[in-house]
């Protein structure tokens, strides 16, 4: 049974719920009830975006869902089958360097004999770059030597770098936005040391040449066989790092803070509020560049089978069995990408759905190390003339299956992460009381050709402001990243700024992904 005959009295009066709301329920979080309730204190979101991804400003839902997206998959971005690389590349680093990107990753071959693992050469760490985040070319660096040349992209070797044992195959590389790092040190990273075992942190200058920043790793309770990371937080003024550990013998990840990526501290491990227990193997967390104030992570679910009928259909049947005599679940075990966002860089909301399934059954898929997500997204020009960027995210292919491995691109639309959506029977979402800055309202949305969004600002009671009720609102309709609202009277919010307010959506046939008060002008 859907509701969509709430008087506004039964609308206003709803009782607290968390998160998901199924299409056709209502589900209503705590709502101010008087006028004294209103005066408590209230976020102030100022003009910046702010997403779906979780419920942070969601009060109420009523026939909406929270709708996880999916990304589209493209071409292949990059096929690791020089010498120095091979099956078991992997551990892309990914980011945008002003008119370039850049790419870094494991370059590992791994092949298995008698039952046996083989590693025809050790493990490296590699260079890509591209004009445009599609076309990956592998400068030759002539950095390090590999079977006696050094035409290659290799920027690490395993072993000694400085006087300090480093293992670059778990590499993670970003460009520090620190406004207070020195030039040297304005590329970082992060590669494990195995003796003593933890993490090293790197400098470099141009993103090439590297050097410790420590004779030894600062970072030593924890796993590390994984890619472990770190990164500059520009509103917390801090770094923070997530790494691999184990609780209960299952997979998890842990995170401490820093200010100068040296000394390290506030050792916590991350808490999911209402997940299952998972095996998760990455975390490939960052702040969206789009809205810093959310992490978005995408962890990679870790789930093993076990052998059944199912699992002898899958791809490559031979070659799992010829992983399996090595090590059982190197064939029995799945991999895929999952979707968790944080507001504190702790408490995570983690998507049960997987963000990116393994997808149709093809060579290439459907096995242990299949569709790990590169750290992190980045914005690209759309395929389609006059369309607005995409997000790029890219994932693992071929994983241990032959001779090469490699990293297909994936496109979402920006902020396209996850909607409140509604059928065009309608629903209506409302949020929590908030103060804000800007003089117009920009929604990021999309609806069928007959669908449509209205908008009402109300005061903290849920009673429509003079100007901005539902009723003075015309239809928002189409699909843009961002179409400012208007009413009968304009589309100036101004006077509104700076007070506490509740904006309450009606949906029909729609899916709006995120929203912003745009700065005054």
């Amino acid at each position: 049974m859907r509701h969509n005959s709430l008087t506004r009295r039964e609308w206003l009066g709803g009782v607290s719920a968390l998160g998901l709301a199924a299409a056709g329920s209502t589900i209503f979080t705590a709502a101010a009830k008087a006028d004294a309730d209103a005066q408590e204190s209230v976020p102030d979101i100022g003009s910046r975006l702010e997403l779906f991804v979780d419920d942070y400003l969601i009060d109420r839902l009523q026939d909406v869902e929270l709708r996880l997206h999916h990304p589209t998959p493209r071409e292949i971005a990059i096929v690791h089958d020089a010498p120095w690389e091979g099956s078991g590349s992997g551990y892309h680093s990914v980011f945008r360097d002003g008119e370039r990107y850049r790419m870094y990753y494991k370059a590992w071959h791994l092949t298995i004999e008698g039952g046996q693992l083989i590693q025809p050469h050790p493990l490296f760490a590699c260079y890509a770059e591209s004009p445009d985040g599609v076309h990956w070319k592998k400068p030759e660096l002539g950095l390090v030597e590999f079977e006696g040349s050094a035409k290659n992209n290799i920027i690490l070797a395993t072993g000694s770098l400085a006087g300090v044992d480093i293992d670059p195959g778990h590499v993670a590389v970003f460009k520090d936005d620190n406004p207070a790092a020195p030039s040297e040190s304005r590329y970082k990273a992060f590669v494990r040391s195995r003796d003593p075992n933890g993490l090293v942190p790197l400098e470099s200058h141009d993103g090439l040449h590297w050097k410790p920043m420590s004779d030894g790793p600062v970072i030593t309770e924890g796993a590390f066989d994984s890619q472990n990371l770190a990164f500059w937080d520009p509103l917390r003024n801090q770094y923070r790092a997530y790494f691999r550990y184990f609780t209960e013998g299952r997979r998890d990840i842990r995170t401490m803070v820093s200010k100068n990526f040296v000394d390290w501290t506030d050792l916590a491990p991350l808490e999911y509020p209402g997940a299952a227990a998972e095996q998760l193997y990455t975390n490939q967390i960052k702040p969206y560049h789009r809205a810093p104030h959310v992490y978005i992570g995408f962890p990679t679910r870790y789930v093993d089978r076990g052998w059944s009928d199912s699992m002898r259909k899958l791809p490559e049947a031979a070659h799992r069995k010829l992983r399996a005599s090595a090590v059982e679940r190197y064939g029995t075990a799945i991999t895929e990408g999952l979707l968790m966002t944080s507001r504190d860089g702790v408490t995570f909301r983690r998507w049960a759905e997987a963000f990116l399934r393994p997808g149709p059954e093809r060579p290439g898929s459907w096995h242990y190390g299949h569709q790990y997500i590169a750290w992190h997204l980045v914005e690209t020009a759309s395929s389609l003339p006059g369309a607005p960027n995409d997000l790029s995210l890219y994932a693992s292919e071929s994983y241990w299956t032959g001779n090469s491995s490699e990293l297909r691109r994936y496109t979402l639309r920006l902020d396209g992460f996850v909607s409140a959506s509604a059928s065009m029977a309608g629903g209506r979402l409302a949020t929590k009381p908030f103060q804000f800055a800007g003089n117009s309202l920009s929604l990021n949305f999309s609806t069928s050709a007959a669908g449509g969004i209205r908008v009402e600002i109300q005061d903290p009671t849920g009673r429509p402001l003079p100007g901005f009720a539902l009723d003075d609102c015309p239809p928002v309709f189409g699909d843009s990243v961002e179409r400012t609202v208007s009413w009968k009277g304009g589309t100036d919010v101004g006077k509104l700024a700076g007070q506490p307010i509740r904006v309450s959506f009606e949906l029909k046939d729609a899916d709006l992904y995120a929203f912003r008060f745009q700065p005054m002008a």
